[in-house]
């Protein structure tokens, strides 16, 4: 499966900001698909996941409350929408997918996104 995140964008504390990831070459509903983050200077962290149905979510403890992940399997895409954002959040955020079920570990996922950047001024 192939993935392009896009959305990314420079955006003030406090704004939204909406990523997608749309997937081609097989259908979404066989993977988990998981939103990762890399700050400058910092390891790759787990953001969000949902399952292949789309029916279960995890959320880091970072952006529980201001991020929402949602899955539409018939359009193979997953969209990240962030409210609040913080100056922290600002990062290069990777989609990526999983063919063995859910995980918050990179090595879990098997096919990987181009990174969009998120910028968060203060």
């Amino acid at each position: 499966v192939q993935l392009q995140a896009s959305g990314g964008g420079l955006v003030q504390a406090g704004g939204s900001l909406r990523l997608s990831c749309a997937a081609s070459g097989r259908t979404i509903s066989r993977y988990s698909i998981g939103w990762f983050r890399q700050a400058p200077g910092k390891e790759r962290e787990f953001v969000v996941g949902i399952s292949g149905s789309g029916g279960s979510t995890y959320y880091a403890d970072s952006v529980k409350g201001r991020f929402t992940i949602s899955k539409d399997n018939a359009k193979s895409t997953v969209a990240l929408q962030m409210n609040n954002l913080k100056p922290e959040d600002t990062a290069v955020y990777y989609c990526a997918a999983s063919s063995a079920g859910m995980s918050v570990r990179r090595n879990g996922f098997d096919y990987w996104g181009q990174g969009t950047l998120v910028t968060v001024s203060s």
